[in-house]
């Protein structure tokens, strides 16, 4: 079965503010403090909300507004531990937390198997996608102690060996496979005049890179470092495993292309291209949201 698409975007009003106390903060461009894992973050609401959801830019915490869960949220407070939030019942945090770590990239892998899917690979392929698919989700839906034993990195290592074989044949349509920079280091490189398309990213830094006016389809940017990318009036439409939160942490305008799939961020500025003269310096931190390696 196939999860559903809103089963893997996080739905917080069914969560128990878990990205808010299970993962450390580094204080950093993208936090604006400390935080041990474990520990609530100091904006963390009794109903679990946020007290500065509005204002997590300005109030420096830009890390919190890229981060997705996959929808792993959710799953863990009301599938796992069927409903019971970690105030309520004290016993229960650090096992909940534990299992948020392990079931978070899992969902990310139903997230990444089901955008394979909907590229339409071969039979086989499409085959071994739907079993790794069926796989991911078993191990998902398991309890809190089988979550805790499971090997989650061999689990991926599988999957992406999947997952690299479909963004390949789809990157080799239509023209030919692009360039490969798998992994590459491009932080702050000017690549307007580098031809991207079918290009293998996955894994490549580019935070601050130049990509205004780039053409991206069929590029592979699966787990792609994007923070402060200039992405204005680049032509995203045709990516490939190009997800939200790597659109959030980018720039952009009202000039780029994206995928119909993919909402425009409200942070991004509305100005033309000529207007804006872009930072060659990127941002010191780490971002919060990671995906399968490349």
């Amino acid at each position: 079965m196939v999860p559903s698409e809103a089963g893997l975007r996080a739905d917080c009003a069914r969560c128990f503010g878990l990205c808010c106390v299970a993962p450390a903060f580094a204080a950093s461009a993208d936090f604006a403090l400390d935080k041990p894992a474990g520990q609530p973050c100091r904006n963390l609401l009794p109903d679990f909300g946020c007290g500065i959801h509005a204002e997590l830019r300005d109030r420096g915490f830009p890390g919190c507004t890229v981060f997705d869960c996959f929808g792993a949220g959710q799953r863990v407070a009301q599938q796992t531990f069927g409903g019971r939030d970690w105030r309520a019942a004290p016993q229960t945090a650090r096992q909940m937390f534990d299992v948020f770590a392990a079931m978070r990239p899992l969902h990310e892998l139903l997230w990444y198997l089901t955008e394979a899917l909907a590229l339409r690979p071969p039979v086989e392929l499409r085959e071994e996608l739907s079993a790794a698919l069926a796989e991911t989700d078993r191990l998902a839906s398991g309890s809190a102690r089988t979550l805790l034993s499971l090997d989650v990195d061999a689990h991926r290592g599988r999957v992406n060996a999947l997952l690299s074989r479909t963004g390949d044949l789809a990157r080799a349509r239509d023209g030919g496979a692009g360039a490969d920079h798998r992994g590459a280091a491009l932080v702050g490189r000017d690549l307007r005049r580098i031809d991207l398309r079918g290009a293998n990213l996955r894994g490549a830094l580019l935070i601050g890179a130049d990509l205004r006016g780039v053409e991206l389809t069929r590029a592979d940017l699966t787990g792609a470092d994007l923070r402060a990318a200039d992405l204005r009036g680049a032509d995203l439409s045709g990516a490939l495993f190009l997800h939200q939160s790597q659109v959030d942490a980018a720039r952009g305008d009202r000039r780029t292309r994206l995928p119909a799939r993919l909402r425009r961020p409200a942070h991004w500025s509305a100005l033309p291209l000529a207007a804006h003269r872009p930072s060659r310096r990127p941002p010191p931190g780490r971002h919060v949201a990671r995906h399968p390696p490349s």
